[in-house]
Order: C-alpha cells, then sequence, then structure tokens
C-alpha cells in the first residue's frame, strides 16, 4: 500500500473513533495525525550528506563522530483537534514550531 494513502487512512481511522494520535514523523501530522514531536528531517538528510562526504574523501569510519539529534519540531493539527473535540492548551500552542489550523 503507498504510504502516503496508509498515513491518510490511519488518520482517518483515529479521527473517525476520536483517538488522538502521537508520531515521529512530522509529514503525518499534514495528512491528520493529531501531533507529532521529531527530528528536523532536512536536518538529518543534510548531515548523512557531511557523513558521505566525510567517507568519499577517505575519512575512516572510527573517525567519525556519532552524532545525536539536537533540534526537534513540535507540530500540531488543530483541524484533527477540532474533529476529535480535543482543546489544545495555549501553552502547548505556544510552543509548537507548526500549527495546521
Amino acid at each position: 500500500m503507498d504510504g502516503l494513502i496508509c498515513r491518510i487512512e490511519i488518520a482517518a481511522f483515529a479521527v473517525r473513533e476520536r483517538l488522538p494520535t502521537v508520531t515521529g514523523l512530522n509529514v503525518c501530522v499534514r495528512d491528520g495525525l493529531l501531533m507529532s514531536y521529531a527530528h528536523d528531517p532536512v536536518e538529518a538528510f543534510r548531515r548523512a550528506g557531511w557523513y558521505v562526504d566525510r567517507l568519499i574523501k577517505g575519512t575512516a569510519v572510527a573517525a567519525l563522530p556519532i552524532e545525536l539529534m539536537s533540534r526537534f519540531q513540535l507540530l500540531l493539527n488543530l483541524r484533527t483537534a477540532k474533529a476529535i473535540g480535543l482543546t489544545i492548551p495555549p501553552t502547548l500552542l505556544a510552543r509548537a514550531d507548526e500549527v495546521i489550523e
């Protein structure tokens, strides 16, 4: 099954059943899930590119640092919250990096 269709079907099911959903993929919030708290995928790909560059230039794998993602994004979908009858507290809205209305 196509990933987009699957995400949309999951979101539709959750709204029908009035289930709040949390995901680790920002794109799913845009498809209708309630919220996500996840790393920025663009930043992850940028850092992966840095590693590939170093490996191509001959850096030994053991010489590369281990990194953890340090920036995370909070996305909230207010349309979904309204559809399932959930009120998002203003303090959480204020902390969101992106709010879908």
